[in-house]
């Protein structure tokens, strides 16, 4: 589903990637895993378009995307939420919705996201800005399956967000996968909540990938060395 082969990555002069590969099989959820700066949500901008890579491939569903406009990888059903939700906090959430509509969106109706977030329903009405970390997370998630995406990026989904949400949001990636059919691309810091959701793991540090397998294989000495801080 999508491929990411010897991909560099600068800010001016600094570089922050150095020949990353990284695979997200159809139908799987791989989570990208490594302490703070290592490169991770760098990546994510480049794969979506946000970023110009110095060198490296991108192929998405068989296409080669290297060059592509962020606009053209949503159309081509890349959906991406980022760190921090980025919501429209002026808008309410049905409004924060219907905004997918625009440009890419596939759907014609809120079903997609108030199915899978059922607790959105009575909040409709209210100002993105006003809800819970929780809700934010899970209206931003809800807008972006809007677009029907094929690829689904999430960007540290449990950040800031209380025990009782993060169990939702948990089932959500879960009901994503195995009921809607989506690939997943997960950054996630909180590893019970990576080892029960990811078919893969992928781990980085200093801009390169250090470590990667099945998360069934995932090792306690692995995890002290790149994760633990």
């Amino acid at each position: 589903m999508l491929s990411i082969e010897k991909l560099d990555v600068a800010y001016g002069g600094s570089q922050i990637l150095w020949g990353v590969d990284l695979e997200v099989p159809r139908g799987t959820v791989v989570c990208l895993m490594g302490r703070n700066g290592v490169g991770k949500t760098t990546l994510l901008r480049t794969v979506m378009g946000l970023l110009p890579p110095r060198s490296g491939k991108v192929t998405f569903d068989g296409a080669p995307i290297t060059r592509w406009s962020p606009d053209r990888r949503a159309r081509a059903g890349i959906g991406y939420v980022p760190q921090g939700r980025e919501i429209f906090p002026h808008l309410s959430v049905e409004e924060n919705l219907r905004v997918s509509f625009l440009g890419c969106g596939r759907a014609n109706a809120l079903d997609d996201a108030l199915d899978l977030f059922p607790a959105l329903k009575p909040l409709l009405s209210r100002k993105g800005g006003v809800l819970s970390g929780g809700e934010q997370q899970m209206l931003a998630i809800g807008r972006t399956l809007l677009t029907r995406p094929k690829l689904l990026i999430l960007d540290e989904p449990t950040e800031g967000i209380q025990p009782s949400i993060i169990l939702e949001i948990e089932e959500a990636i879960r009901r994503i996968k195995n009921d809607l059919g989506l690939s997943v691309l997960l950054v996630e810091q909180y590893l019970e909540f990576a080892q029960s959701l990811a078919d893969s793991y992928v781990i980085m540090a200093k801009g390169t990938v250090v470590a990667s397998g099945a998360t069934r294989e995932l090792r306690p000495e692995t995890v002290k060395r790149h994760l633990t801080v």
